[in-house]
């Protein structure tokens, strides 16, 4: 089971014109939305990764005013975040081994830097519908290349309500809000 006191969200290129032709980036977007809004009520830290924004573009807008209210994104020239001097050392620093794993695209960064942190010794969190590639097929076959090699899989609500556990309070109403 997922503890709040040991995740740390990764959210991985969610940018430029590749945000907007991704498969189903509308509610691509509305997911990420309700997972950031619904991680941030639980004070979960966040890593957010742009590659290369000075030539692929910025997050895109509406993701980026929800994530700055808890980071700053990290700049990234490889496909896999590991391999970001920043990112490394801003986990590595982090009590956090449980990662909660989304971006785009799918199959080529997400990917990358799922097996990184698979060997370096994360419990990685896969949120499917928090993730998307440009093809579907292609974004299938990075779920199960990820799946094969360790990756737990889940989904926005399911996470949400697993790491909320009760259906009472404050929190809980605010997490119905957002899902609903």
């Amino acid at each position: 089971m997922l503890n709040p006191e040991e995740c740390v969200l990764v959210v991985v290129d969610v940018q430029g014109r590749l945000a907007r032709v991704v498969q189903q980036s509308e509610r691509l977007h509305q997911k990420l939305d309700a997972l950031v809004k619904g991680l941030q009520l639980f004070d979960i830290p966040i890593l957010w990764l742009e590659q290369l924004p000075d030539k692929l573009g910025s997050t895109s807008e509406e993701l980026a005013q929800v994530l700055t209210r808890s980071c700053n994104p990290i700049n990234k020239q490889h496909f896999s975040a590991w391999q970001a001097n920043d990112f490394r050392a801003k986990l590595s620093d982090m009590p956090q081994k449980q990662v909660i794993l989304v971006g785009i695209e799918t199959h080529i960064c997400v990917y990358q830097t799922c097996m990184d942190l698979l060997e370096n010794g994360y419990e990685t969190h896969l949120v499917i519908d928090a993730t998307s590639s440009r093809e579907e097929a292609n974004r299938l076959c990075g779920i199960q290349m990820m799946l094969a090699c360790g990756a737990k899989q889940t989904n926005v609500e399911s996470l949400l309500f697993e790491l909320q556990q009760q259906a009472t309070g404050d929190r809980f109403k605010a997490l119905l809000r957002l899902i609903k």
